[in-house]
């Protein structure tokens, strides 16, 4: 589980905001939780997606590492 950072404002009728780590991760909710839960679905779905990818980019024998932030800490 990772922490993410959202900057998210009141735009008229609409919350709006972007996922700050993800290059693309946005959304939008006529309510402030909608929209929390909506952006929420957009990340999981662009982290699912990424990690999609990146496994068939390496295509055959690979292993994966835990990176954290912060801590100097990779397992």
């Amino acid at each position: 589980m990772a922490d993410y950072n959202a900057v998210i404002k009141e735009d008229g009728p609409w919350w709006i905001g972007w996922i700050e780590e993800l290059p693309g991760v946005n959304s939008q909710g006529a309510t402030r939780e909608e929209f929390l839960e909506n952006l929420r679905s957009a990340l999981e779905e662009a982290i699912e997606m990424n990690r999609a990818d990146a496994r068939a980019v390496a295509k055959g024998k690979f292993e994966e590492a835990s990176i954290r932030l912060g801590s100097g800490e990779i397992s």
